[in-house]
């Protein structure tokens, strides 16, 4: 009886629980193992997946068939629409093949939880052992608490306790599983994000190849990892790993990037920059443990309650105005071509940016998060709602609501001389580096460059108003 392997969001070989489990058992019992993954391009639009996570993912699955084939491990790729129907497509499977031992590794918002529940009601039925396995966070869900045995919801008190824990544990990563049979044969699946019914999507950013995804790891550890604490927040500098595609579809884990820093640091160099950038792990943790503890979070609900009664602008025009770039605000509307052209933007760029509209503009921050997720190539609900939120003071952030970034000081901080805006907004590349921040604070505007469709002095005295109008 095989043992099926259910791929989702863990599109990898290496440090794979689920593959790893169904492998070691498959050699203790001397049956064979299938691995199954089911399209739902309905369920992904209903995700407000972008057209360029669609292709990304397409094109790792097509890399994981070819390296399943090696280890002698079939791969199936079913199509349905949706959650629901990936439920009957993985029992008619069961059925069909005769699965006695179902394996796949968790995921946490809150239709995939209960797209799971039911999926284990339907196979206990009928004789199916499901297995799951913690995965996505470095250490495991549910383990990082506080002393009084609660989920921690602000992040400073959360990452002592998780670096405490990564201390104690010495977190190690899975090896890539010996072959269980002979190499089988693999075809490409043939799938794109057109025949799925999406837009066309934007040139790749990165390679879709678990070895890329690997490479990409190496090369900034090896190159940029120590400068990154220093060139991190600057967006006309290659100062960021890049490898949050990769992360946003599992083909990295955060344990392998956890494991790779780490060793980076044993030999020697900048340690403020690897520091840093395991801080950025650690807030990824943060988030899923959030989106775990506190499920309102991917239901479209504030993680403060006290929020929901905000009462935002009407998006109208001004949120157009945001998506396309043109706000007459340089440095937010080079960031917002960049993530229409490129699918991706900066992450200095995306508080940036969503400051911008949930305070200046003050509209609902669910319009940014689903505007970012519909354009991302490295969209994942737990680091873009938690993003989000914090950005909106809707979220975990423990500073106050009234931390509301000038969009022209953060420009004139990390783009002085104005490179990132020029590159993105080729009207103003003739203007000097102090003017190119803010043209419209004196002499002609350049042609085709609009006026500032907000006074930010005004809308932030304005926003924070508005949140103190809560406590009343």
């Amino acid at each position: 009886m095989p043992h099926l392997v259910w791929f989702r969001n863990d599109l990898r070989t290496a440090d794979n629980p689920a593959l790893s489990a169904a492998c070691s058992r498959s050699r203790t019992d001397n049956q064979p193992v299938r691995a199954l993954f089911i399209i739902t391009p309905g369920q992904w639009r209903e995700h407000d997946w972008s057209p360029a996570r669609v292709r990304h993912m397409l094109g790792h699955l097509d890399d994981l068939g070819h390296s399943l084939a090696k280890l002698g491990i079939p791969l199936d790729i079913l199509e349905g629409d949706d959650f629901a129907g990936s439920i009957r497509l993985l029992t008619d499977y069961c059925y069909q093949h005769g699965i006695r031992a179902l394996h796949f590794n968790d995921e946490y918002g809150i239709n995939e939880r209960r797209r799971d529940k039911q999926v284990r009601d339907q196979l206990v039925k009928v004789e199916v052992a499901v297995n799951k396995y913690r995965d996505q966070t470095v250490a495991p869900v549910g383990t990082i608490r506080t002393g009084k045995d609660e989920p921690y919801s602000v992040f400073t008190p959360f990452s002592r306790r998780w670096r405490q824990w990564i201390e104690d544990t010495s977190p190690s990563i899975l090896p890539v599983p010996d072959p269980t049979a002979e190499p089988c044969p693999w075809s490409a699946h043939g799938h794109t994000p057109e025949k799925l019914g999406f837009c066309a999507a934007p040139p790749a950013l990165v390679t879709p190849t678990e070895s890329g995804a690997h490479n990409q790891l190496e090369s900034f550890l090896d190159e940029r990892g120590g400068n990154y604490k220093a060139t991190r927040d600057f967006p006309a500098v290659d100062g960021t790993s890049l490898v949050s595609p990769y992360l946003a579809i599992g083909a990295l884990s955060g344990r392998q990037c956890l494991v790779a820093a780490r060793e980076a640091q044993a030999h020697g160099g900048n340690q403020e920059g690897f520091t840093t950038w395991i801080n950025e792990i650690a807030w990824r943790d943060f988030y899923i443990h959030i989106l775990y503890h506190y499920p309102r979070v991917s239901m479209h609900r504030a993680f403060k309650p006290e929020t929901e009664a905000l009462r935002w602008n009407e998006p109208g025009e001004q949120f157009e105005a945001w998506k396309e770039g043109r706000t007459g605000i340089p440095i937010v509307d080079a960031a917002m071509r960049q993530l229409r052209e490129t699918g991706w933007m900066h992450n200095r760029l995306r508080m940036i940016t969503a400051m911008f509209l949930s305070k200046n503009l003050f509209l609902d921050w669910r319009l940014g998060e689903a505007w970012f997720m519909q354009n991302l190539v490295d969209g994942f609900l737990a680091s873009n709602n938690g993003g989000w939120q914090w950005s909106a003071s809707t979220g975990t952030d423990a500073a106050p609501y009234f931390r509301v970034f000038n969009p022209v000081t953060q420009s004139e901080r990390f783009d002085p001389k104005g490179e990132f805006i020029r590159r993105w907004i080729p009207e103003l590349a003739e203007l000097d580096n102090k003017r190119i921040h803010n043209p419209s604070a004196g002499g002609v505007i350049p042609g085709g460059y609009p006026r500032p469709i907000v006074d930010l002095k005004e809308s932030r005295k304005e926003a924070i108003a508005r949140f103190e109008a809560l406590k009343n």
